[in-house]
């Protein structure tokens, strides 16, 4: 699963970016959303209304051992095939999203000494990845990313990566039915570049 990506571009290159989606969707000004995103940071997402912060991760509702109510959890990830469940299946149906990405992180190594290794495009910076959002009383508007089998370049890191859409495919995304928007999670079939580093996964 990603939890953890960067954004390198700024919010105007961005819209310049998803400039060929049909809907005419509103820049709304721009936050503080930072270049290295973790769960629960903000992020930048498109809606079929708006290119927008929110925050990466549904939130979970969490009781400690006596009971006690913990900071909730952000759930950033949903699983393709999990889409249905009563967690995600409004958003999926009535509020899904596209989130620019320019390389995500998975954690590559031995228990204790995991570093980072990055997956991006060699042909496109930002790249679109599939995304569904809410509003929550929390944390306002929140994004999830929508997960799918792994790629060849993917899976020997890990069995699940980001649902990667190429352009002819935002707007089916954006707007379609939820059974054309579906058969969108497939793993991603052409070149991703891989940069191992030794920069420790937990370094912040």
């Amino acid at each position: 699963m990603c939890n953890l990506y960067r954004m390198s571009k700024s919010r105007d290159e961005v819209a310049d970016y998803f400039r060929d989606v049909a809907v005419q969707f509103a820049v709304q000004p721009a936050g503080n959303a930072p270049d290295i995103i973790y769960p629960g940071y903000p992020g930048m997402v498109l809606t079929a209304q708006a290119l927008t912060q929110m925050v990466w991760g549904f939130p979970l509702q969490r009781t400690g051992a006596k009971g006690q109510p913990l900071k909730p959890k952000p759930v950033n990830n949903a699983r393709s095939d999990k889409l249905s469940s009563p967690f995600w299946s409004a958003s999926f149906r009535e509020r899904r999203c596209l989130i620019p990405v320019s390389a995500f992180a998975e954690p590559e190594g031995d228990k204790g000494a995991k570093t980072r290794t990055w997956f991006c495009l060699p042909d496109s910076d930002p790249m679109a990845i599939a995304g569904i959002w809410r509003d929550t009383q929390e944390w306002d508007a929140a994004y999830s990313m929508v997960m799918t089998d792994a790629n060849a370049a993917v899976a020997g890191i890990h069995n699940r990566m980001p649902v990667i859409l190429p352009p002819e495919s935002w707007d089916i995304w954006l707007t379609g039915d939820p059974q054309s928007a579906h058969a969108l999670c497939q793993p991603y079939t052409h070149d991703i570049s891989i940069t191992r580093t030794d920069t420790p996964w937990f370094a912040r």
